[in-house]
């Protein structure tokens, strides 16, 4: 325990300025395709207490004339299958976990969807799925490089043939025409995959600033994925902040209401989150 208390400080004093620095594919797609709650999990007895969200939920859809649509599919939930194993979670830090997991409910709830809604009120969607599509060819290098280094040859080759015919038919990534008409998919690569794939194991989980699940590999990762991405290239001193945080806000104003689904129906969503979240990442690493 004492040895616990003594890294833990460490780690985190590593790891919290990359929070916003580098925001993983990995975690917006865990985000977008995160689904329905089992039935077992969902709140059963008025008497279970609530726990604190995290940051990393989503905006309702305001202002549209069509219907809703459902926040989640029996489809998204794939990776937490009947028949697939489900991981213990070696959660030593939960106490720190739960506190940083409050921490970023409310900077989501206070600050993050208050000006996410004044964009989304204020933008139209195909601009913001053009912003959402540019930062995203940025980081191409962070999927293209992870993927060679884990031998993935095809997806890397995917990569770079999406990062040419986006970043010029698409004109500068605003579009992905790559996608449209060629069917190349983005893959989700990066360093934490690539350091499971040479045996590093996850370590503890771990519920990073404003990014909500993850654990000490994948936070670790966070720093070279920094490097392989465009976005410090173009977007030097100051201005790589305020395009950082326009990326997140620009994000949350597209999700529709993933974290609101999963707080309502979530007999405790800290769990919820912290289990679907290992079980996703060991499903990337294995596929």
């Amino acid at each position: 325990m004492s040895m616990t208390r003594k890294i833990l400080p460490v780690i985190l004093l590593c790891i919290a300025p990359l929070a916003l620095a580098a925001p993983p594919e990995s975690r917006r797609d865990f985000i977008e395709n995160i689904g329905e709650v089992p039935e077992e999990q969902q709140q059963a007895a008025p008497e279970q207490q609530q726990v604190a969200p995290p940051v990393l939920e989503d905006m309702e859809t305001e202002g549209t004339d069509e219907q809703a649509e459902p926040w989640m599919e029996d489809d998204d939930l794939s990776f937490l299958d009947d028949d697939e194993e489900i991981l213990e979670v070696y959660d030593p830090w939960e106490t720190y976990n739960r506190g940083m997991f409050w921490f970023n409910d409310k900077a989501y709830f206070w600050v993050m969807k208050p000006v996410a809604r004044g964009w989304r009120w204020l933008a139209p969607e195909p601009l913001r799925l053009g912003v959402r599509n540019f930062f995203s060819n940025l980081r191409a290098p962070i999927r293209f490089i992870n993927a060679a280094l884990q031998g993935k040859f095809r997806v890397a080759g995917d990569e770079i043939t999406r990062f040419a015919v986006n970043s010029t038919l698409g004109i500068g990534g605003l579009y992905d025409p790559a996608k449209a008409h060629w069917d190349i998919e983005m893959q989700i690569e990066d360093t934490g995959q690539t350091l499971a794939h040479y045996g590093v194991g996850p370590g503890p989980y771990l519920v990073l600033p404003f990014l909500g699940p993850s654990n000490v590999r994948d936070g670790i990762g966070l720093l070279p994925d920094i490097y392989y991405s465009l976005v410090p290239q173009v977007f030097e001193n100051r201005y790589y902040w305020i395009a950082i945080s326009a990326d997140i806000i620009n994000f949350l104003s597209i999700d529709k209401d993933t974290y609101e689904g999963i707080n309502r129906d979530a007999l405790d969503p800290y769990l919820f989150l912290r289990d679907a979240y290992s079980q996703y990442r060991l499903n990337l690493i294995l596929h």
